[in-house]
């Protein structure tokens, strides 16, 4: 059930908003608790239990388990070795009441697009049965190449959606990262509003920059949160950026936004 504090969504945060600070993974969650947070995205399962005793979840693991940002689903001759560690945090993921496990598409190095969203597409059919089995949803993230991931392969909207529509599973999905997709398609609301069944979480972020969501960046953040709350999204928003003053005045006022 949704805090009253947060409204209609489940807000979850990262390690990153709380840059700038001496604060320790107990302070944060002590902190992250006390404002009506619901979870930590991107903590290493063996700190999950500090995270529980704030009666915060774990909502979503970090990387190598389902590869690299450059190394990842794209490439076939990764896919033993991811396969190997994807179906064990899966396992984790689902004892612990994790409900998102990250993986990447990979950079292109030349392939195109076409072949790259086959060889992911081939990968996911292979594991999607074990997370439909297991209540963990494979989420796959939306990267910019054109600021901070050079050649990254999902970098659009609409490929990540091609790939998820031939895996036609409620178990695989898109991290929706609204900064990077800002950067590269813009149109965040109707993209939202039209493709919602497709997208298993999302992170915030203001642009330019990764800094606060405030009225120092473009983008409408309370717009964004109300239209991905009124498509009846059930899964967490979480906050992923690198705050420019006092980092506990801007996590509140981020949640305060996203408030809907």
């Amino acid at each position: 059930m949704t805090d009253n504090s947060t409204g209609r969504l489940k807000q979850g945060v990262t390690m990153g908003v709380f840059r700038g600070t001496q604060m320790t993974l107990d302070d944060m969650c002590r902190e992250a608790a006390r404002q009506g947070i619901y979870g930590f995205d991107l903590i290493k399962p063996e700190d999950w239990p500090t995270l529980k005793k704030y009666g915060l979840t774990p909502t979503m693991t970090p990387p190598p388990y389902g590869g690299t940002i450059p190394d990842a689903l794209n490439v076939t001759a990764n896919h033993d070795r991811i396969e190997k560690t994807m179906r064990e945090i899966i396992n984790v993921s689902a004892a612990a009441g994790c409900p998102n496990v990250i993986t990447f598409s990979g950079n292109r190095r030349g392939m195109p697009d076409e072949q790259g969203a086959e060889n992911c597409v081939l990968f996911l059919n292979k594991v999607k049965a074990q997370a439909e089995d297991k209540g963990v949803t494979i989420c796959m993230e939306l990267l910019n190449s054109k600021v901070n991931h050079k050649d990254y392969m999902c970098d659009h909207a609409a490929w990540g959606i091609a790939v998820m529509k031939q895996v036609n599973s409620p178990r695989v999905k898109l991290l929706y990262d609204i900064y990077h997709m800002q950067i590269m398609d813009g149109d965040i609301v109707r993209t939202i509003r039209e493709n919602i069944q497709y997208f298993g979480h999302f992170h915030t972020g203001g642009n330019p920059g990764r800094h606060e969501i405030d009225q120092t960046q473009e983008l409408n953040y309370h717009a964004v949160a109300r239209s991905i709350a009124n498509a009846g999204f059930t899964g967490v928003l979480s906050h992923e950026y690198t705050p420019l003053r006092d980092a506990i005045t801007s996590l509140t006022q981020a949640i305060q936004i996203c408030t809907v």
